[in-house]
C-alpha cells in the first residue's frame, strides 16, 4: 500500500533519512517539515493518509510536535498520526491516544524500533486504522495515573530548579547558582511546564508552576 505522507521532524539529518526510508518502502513524502506551524499548515493543505510527526520541536522544544498532533485527531478524526519520539511526553499522550474516530494512532520511541521492518510495519498499520504503542509509552502512562504528587514527575534537578523559581529568580540567575547554562535551564523549565501538565497557550505557566511547587 502506498500511501501519501506527512513528516515533520526538526533534525535536518534525520528529516532526510526518514524520507528516504518512507520512500524506499514506496511511499510518497509530500511534505517534510521542522516545527510544528509548518505541520499543522502541510497537514490542512495535503490531506495526507498518515502525519509523522516528532514530540519536541521548535521554538520551545517541549511537546510542540505532539501537540499539533493533538490538534490534528481533535479537528479532523480521519487523521492517521504517528508519533515517533525519543521521549513519551505523557503530559499529552494519553489525548492523542483517546478514541476520536476511525483512524490510527501510534506512538514509538526511537531508540527502540530494533528492525526497520518494524517501523515499516507500524507506518502502514497506523495508516490502516490500528493502534500502534510502544510498550514504554504504555507504563510510563501508567505510572503517571498512579503519581499523586504531581512534583513526582519531575527529576531531582527539574525541582531544584523549580525551587530556585519559587525564590523568584531568573533564568540567569537560577544558572549562576547551579553553575549551568542559560539553556540549560530553559529545558529543565521546559519540562517542567509539560509534566506539570501546564499548556503552551497559558502566558502564566511560570506562577502556576511555583503554586504547584508551593501546594506540595
Amino acid at each position: 500500500m502506498s500511501l501519501r505522507i506527512v513528516l515533520a521532524e526538526d533534525s535536518a539529518l534525520m528529516r532526510a533519512g526518514l524520507v528516504g526510508l518512507l520512500e524506499r518502502f514506496g511511499h510518497t513524502v509530500v511534505a517534510a517539515v521542522g516545527d510544528a506551524d509548518a505541520l499543522r499548515a502541510a497537514a490542512r493543505a495535503h490531506r495526507p493518509d498518515l502525519v509523522v510527526t516528532d514530540v519536541r520541536m521548535p521554538p520551545g522544544y517541549t511537546d510542540e510536535g505532539l501537540r499539533a498532533a493533538v490538534e490534528l485527531r481533535a479537528t479532523d478524526p480521519g487523521a492517521a498520526v504517528l508519533v515517533l519520539s525519543q521521549y513519551a511526553a505523557t503530559a499529552y499522550a494519553a489525548e492523542l491516544l483517546a478514541p476520536t474516530g476511525q483512524a490510527g494512532v501510534g506512538y514509538l520511541l526511537k531508540d527502540r524500533i530494533g528492525e526497520i521492518a518494524d517501523f515499516a510495519d507500524a507506518v502502514t498499520r497506523v495508516a490502516a486504522g490500528e493502534t500502534v504503542i510502544d510498550p514504554d509509552v504504555v507504563r510510563q502512562l501508567l505510572a503517571r495515573q498512579r503519581v499523586t504528587d504531581p512534583l513526582d514527575r519531575l527529576t531531582p534537578r527539574e525541582r531544584e530548579v523549580l525551587g530556585q523559581m519559587a525564590e523568584g529568580r531568573s533564568n540567569p540567575s537560577i544558572a549562576r547558582t547551579l553553575g549551568v547554562g542559560d539553556a540549560a535551564v530553559a529545558k529543565h523549565i521546559g519540562n517542567i511546564f509539560m509534566k506539570l501538565d501546564l499548556p503552551a497557550e497559558d502566558g502564566h505557566r511560570r506562577v502556576l508552576a511555583v503554586l504547584t511547587y508551593l501546594r506540595s
